[in-house]
């Protein structure tokens, strides 16, 4: 009994214990399952809503509410899951943390990428056409002054020129020329509207969201004409639902000139000078001061290179003048931009502020812009929705100094003073002004004045808006769904203001103050009526309907007044009637308008296979009447191979779709007016002091005849076909597109020759044909990932050729337009040079009419075809080239260690001919550092002797003009940090990042020793490729939200 009681009590006793000891455990568990809070945000600061936190491997699962906050019970050992449609997951681990500040970075889905196409917007998965994006990513990337820069080396296909003057921007070509004498600039279009009044250039980068490119026919036709050189979509902020957002982004941008053209120093110089007007390099002092000694305070620096009485000759004691050193300056620039975003659930907005001064690397030059957006969008039912977005600006220039007075001359202050002599001054002893410091030469005119003498200011006022309601009728009638209309009206408006004062004592003046004032007003204005139908049939199949009817209208009128003699040109141009001869004036007015229908059609059947096909109608009135409508088709169709039953296997493949279409564009990028026979004023003189104004049909003589009428002037029509394939491969780590594609202009916009004898030298005419071909290549890779570094690289490879097939009546070649038929647009046409005749080879020289120290170029051909023993430009021309590069490309590499990114960006142009090398050596004027011919000396030299031809330059000196403009540029190296999340929150700021930049640090490889080819430069009154100046800088920036 005993035992059997004690049994019992040992059993009661381990039941209880067991039980205390569970109820111990989950009184710790309960303890120990802390209530964890936290809130999720995306990589911009804004919170996202409805994410799933779950307790890895458990139940316990919440959402996020509409500020991104969360709570959830967690142990310190278990782990949280975040995940969202979008997002790439995320996954934590509790610890001892209480508090979380998550931040979702979104998922790299190529194909779910929203790109905007022509009238809306399509996931990169349903577009059939080739279309490039630029994103806020890329544009944050690397800061630039507009968004031309901003798409330089990051578009495959496109090509930009850069130039350096403050307020300009160069010029951009979307897959190569197509057309010989049409305009080929791209068509831009800002938030849904087309622009005509102007570009993109004044858009605040800071303010723009995306810039898509449409590239090939399926994708541009959709923009009729228009879209005949590629499409520029840019999409502007909008405000985001949520709550308010401020944000401030500035920069600080530090500049400096550097010389890449080396220049020849005082004593270089006169010895080249001797040899071209002596011709010897032997120093002679009388010969010396004869040639350069009127001028007491130039010739002292020679005099001291003549020592032991001016018997002896020491060219390391010459003096030199720097007179570049004049002509720069370290420029500091800055950029500020202040934006407020936000929304509720039935409407946002946005709005910001910014302000850009440009400073420059030359005195007198400098430009101010102010910039404001302002977007909002309301959708008070859910039927109906309406908003408006405007952008303005304000831009002052003070565009410096430029030689206007002849058609030759400096196109900049720098380039004035560089062009001065090394051993010549601009003032005398007493400090008094030397006009021409040259022994007296009246052509090279002292230019340190220049900036007093000269105002050049320009100003421009611009505003572009687009304004748009939509009705969803599936919203007020269930059977109705998918069907909407939408009405969009999209407004320009641009003032530009020039005014030119040169002073009387300046070079441009030349004794008479004389002054230009001249405005130019455009107005423009869209409208667009739209109606579509979008909507999914079963599981299969998806079709969507686009239906618009578009007009638009382009009206602008101009004035310009000149005179000279006025009373002062430091009053500019507002006492413009004390001008005691009046020059010119005048007024103009300018008009055209487009009337268009389009019907597009999108099907997609198991999200695999996609189809659009649309046609638009276009109407123009700068064409004739009766040709001024025509038809634009266009198909395309893509394959998602990855969607594939046969492709399950292929793991490593995510991507892969096939893009073919084919589409015909035109072309009206004329002038109004063109094709009626305009009239030319003539005044007729009856007496000494009496004239009357007449008017004749057309004046062979004048400098600009007016060309006959055309009543048959049509389209330009461009036929296109694309073959591209977008890819991606190892969960998105490579990715990118590829495409091909065949170009076929007819009907070009051509001004055919007309035998004077009619009364006309030329009419516009639809004659002639070209062709072109080209390839793009986008490669992305994710080279490294792990959790605290990431290695991005971005690839971009574009080639394109073109061919004329057909000129003007029949002729092969138009040689003074260096056209010819088999060949590129505008190629180089010239003699071959083939070195220096030498000493030795004076009799072989004499037969070629030349002499030792000249200039030799290759005897191709004669009159039978073969060469005949002469050189003679009809018969020994031959192509040097192309004006168009091989290929052109660029590559980013971007490093990202924790809060840190690296980045560079190089960019090349491969197998380009640029018109630069030739030099007129006569002995007068300054030069660069040379290798010259030397007779008996240096008989192994590139250039020909100095003087040989007198004055003139060699007989064949336009042959050394063509060189190869190949090179590789560092354009960009930038590191920034941002600050981490959750200290920031504490201090109410949602983001916050600085860094730096170093602009064009190097040129890598360049086959052009003296020249950046990839700058443009203005002089002679055009713009030229290459420059002898490049600048680089480095920039400190700052962007803060809160």
């Amino acid at each position: 009994m005993i035992n059997y009681l004690t049994i019992r009590f040992d059993h009661h006793v381990k039941k209880y214990t067991f039980l205390l000891f569970m109820a111990m455990l989950c009184t710790f568990n309960l303890f120990a399952q802390t209530t964890r809070t936290g809130k999720v945000n995306d990589e911009k600061g804004s919170p996202v809503q409805g994410v799933t936190v779950q307790v890895k491997g458990k139940a316990m699962t919440v959402k996020t509410n509409a500020d991104g906050s969360f709570s959830i019970n967690a142990m310190s050992s278990d782990v949280l899951a975040f995940r969202s449609l979008g997002f790439e997951p995320q996954e934590i681990s509790v610890g001892s943390q209480n508090n979380f500040h998550v931040v979702l970075v979104q998922k790299v889905d190529v194909m779910d990428e929203v790109v905007v196409v022509g009238y809306g917007t399509m996931k990169k998965k349903d577009v059939t056409g080739s279309i490039a994006s630029v994103g806020e990513k890329e544009l944050k990337a690397m800061p630039v002054k507009d968004a031309l820069q901003a798409m330089q080396g990051k578009v495959a296909g496109v090509d930009i020129t850069s130039n350096q003057r403050p307020g300009t921007t160069g010029s951009i070509t979307i897959r190569g020329v197509r057309s010989i004498t049409a305009d080929q600039g791209p068509l831009y279009v800002v938030d849904g509207m087309v622009l005509q009044a102007g570009g993109i250039d004044n858009i605040n980068p800071s303010d723009i969201e995306t810039i898509d490119v449409l590239k090939d026919a399926s994708a541009t036709a959709v923009y009729g004409s228009r879209g005949a050189n590629g499409v520029v979509l840019v999409t502007t902020k909008q405000g985001k639902k949520g709550r308010l957002m401020l944000n401030y982004a500035g920069t600080a941008t530090f500049e400096k000139m550097y010389d890449v053209t080396e220049y020849m120093d005082a004593a270089e110089w006169l010895e080249y000078a001797r040899l071209a007007k002596f011709g010897t390099t032997t120093p002679d002092y009388a010969k010396d001061f004869s040639k350069w000694g009127s001028v007491a305070a130039s010739w002292a620096n020679i005099a001291k290179g003549w020592t032991n009485n001016n018997t002896v000759w020491d060219p390391s004691l010459v003096g030199n003048y720097d007179w570049a050193d004049l002509g720069r300056k370290n420029a500091l620039s800055t950029e500020h931009t202040l934006s407020v975003s936000g929304g509720g659930e039935n409407s946002k907005g946005y709005g910001s502020f910014g302000y850009l001064k440009q400073d420059a690397t030359q005195p007198g030059q400098k430009f101010n812009r102010y910039t404001s957006k302002v977007s909002f969008e309301a959708t008070p039912t859910k039927w109906f929705t309406m908003g408006a977005s405007l952008n303005t600006f304000f831009s002052d220039q003070d565009y410096g100094y430029n030689f206007s007075k002849s058609v030759t001359g400096a196109g900049d202050y720098y380039n004035a003073l560089r062009g001065m002599l090394p051993w010549t001054v601009p003032y005398d002893d007493n400090g008094n002004y030397l006009r021409n410091p040259a022994a007296g030469d009246i052509n090279i005119i002292n230019p340190i004045n220049e900036l007093e003498y000269n105002t050049n200011k320009r100003q421009t006022f611009g505003a572009n808006g687009s304004f748009f309601s939509q009705l969803d009728f599936g919203q007020i009638y269930e059977p109705l769904k998918g069907l909407k209309y939408r009405v969009q009206f999209g407004p320009e408006f641009r003032y530009y203001r020039l005014g030119l004062a040169n002073a009387a004592e300046g070079i441009n003046g030349d004794g008479n103050n004389a002054v230009t004032y001249s405005t130019n007003r455009n107005l423009a204005w869209t409208l667009d009526n739209l109606i579509y139908y979008d909507r999914d049939f079963g599981a299969d199949h998806h079709l969507g309907i686009t239906l618009l009817q578009s007009s638009s209208k382009y009206n602008s009128e101009s004035s310009n007044m000149k005179a000279t003699d006025v009373y002062s040109a430091g009053e500019l141009w507002y006492n413009i009637n004390s001008g005691g001869f009046i020059g010119s004036w005048g007024t103009g007015l300018s008009e055209r308008q487009m009337e268009s229908y389009m019907a597009r059609v999108n099907y997609s059947f198991k999200d695999r296979y996609m189809l659009t096909a649309f046609v638009r109608w276009d109407g123009s009135s700068v064409l004739a009447p009766g040709h001024q409508w025509s038809s634009f088709p266009s198909v395309a169709a893509s394959w998602r191979i990855d969607q594939e039953d046969f492709m399950k296997d292929a793991r490593f493949i995510n991507t892969l779709k096939l893009r073919l279409g084919a589409g015909i564009v035109g072309n009206a990028a004329i002038g109004p007016y063109q094709t009626k026979g305009l009239l030319t004023q003539n005044f007729y003189n009856w007496s000494a002091t009496n004239s009357t104004p007449g008017y004749v049909a057309s004046d062979p003589s004048a400098a600009n005849p007016q060309k006959m009428a055309n009543p048959e002037l049509g389209w330009e029509r461009t036929t296109q076909y694309n073959l591209g394939i977008d890819y991606g491969f190892l969960n998105n780590r490579i990715s990118g597109a590829l495409d091909l594609y065949k170009t076929k202009t007819n009907d070009l916009l051509l001004a055919m020759s007309l035998n004077s004898v009619l009364g006309y030298g030329a009419t516009m005419a639809n004659v002639g044909k070209t062709s072109g071909w080209g390839i793009d290549l986008q490669i992305n890779t994710v080279n490294v990932k792990n959790d605290n570094f990431q290695w991005n690289t971005t690839l971009t490879w574009s080639k394109d050729k073109n061919k004329i097939l057909e000129l003007n009546n029949g002729r092969k070649e138009d040689l003074t337009n260096n056209w010819i038929v088999g060949q590129e647009i505008q190629v180089p046409y010239d003699v071959v040079y083939d070195g220096i005749w030498k000493t030795s080879e004076a009799e072989e020289a004499a037969k070629y009419g030349a002499k030792p120290g000249q200039i030799r170029v290759k005897d191709i051909s004669g009159p039978d075809g073969v060469p005949d023993g002469k050189v003679d430009r009809n018969y020994d021309r031959q192509v040097l080239g192309s004006y168009r590069p091989k290929w052109s490309g660029g590559i980013m590499n971007t490093f990202t260690y924790k809060n840190f990114d690296l980045s560079f960006f190089i960019f090349s142009r491969w197998g380009q001919t640029i018109n630069a090398g030739a030099a007129t050596l006569d002995g007068r004027y300054m030069q660069r550092k040379l290798d010259y011919f030397i007779p008996g000396v240096h008989e192994d030299a590139e250039y020909y002797q100095p003087g040989s031809n007198g004055e003139a330059a060699d007989p064949w000196n336009s042959s050394m003009n063509y060189r190869d403009g190949s090179f590789i540029k560092l354009r960009n190296v930038s590191l920034g940090y941002n600050f981490p999340k959750t200290k920031l929150q504490k201090l109410g700021i949602s983001n916050f990042k600085v860094y730096a930049q170093v602009m064009n640090p190097a040129m890598l490889y360049s086959k052009v020793d003296f020249l950046d080819p990839d700058l443009a430069s203005y002089n002679n009154n055009t713009t030229q490729a290459g420059s002898s100046i490049t600048t680089r800088g480095a920039v400190i920036g700052v962007n803060i939200g809160f």
